[in-house]
């Protein structure tokens, strides 16, 4: 079992987050991200005795894979991607917005 430590992105402060709070966002079981990360899939630092990791390792893990990325989607944090109403056009997840917001200001 090799710990795979998270670097630092870019010069900005890297998000880290608990296994049960990775379990909660992406509506998986904490033993699912455990099993991750015993298979050295996600990176991730130890403080205190406890996994630490790092959110993008988290993200890019659960895309790669159909099942998580279906929870993520029923279960997670993306159930309510939807109802979200972003209205900066830099922050958009939604290129369909932008196009809206183009006519109803013409």
């Amino acid at each position: 079992m090799a710990k795979q430590p998270a670097k630092k992105e870019m010069g900005g402060a890297m998000v880290r987050v608990s296994v049960s709070e990775g379990a909660r966002l992406f509506g998986l079981s904490a033993q699912t991200i455990r099993r991750a990360i015993k298979d050295g899939e996600i990176r991730y630092v130890v403080v205190r005795g406890r996994y630490r990791i790092a959110f993008e390792s988290l993200l890019e893990w659960s895309q790669r894979q159909t099942t998580t990325k279906n929870k993520l989607q029923r279960n997670g944090i993306g159930q309510y991607v939807g109802q979200w109403r972003i209205r900066n056009k830099l922050y958009s997840p939604n290129p369909g917005m932008l196009g809206q917001e183009k006519q109803e200001k013409e």
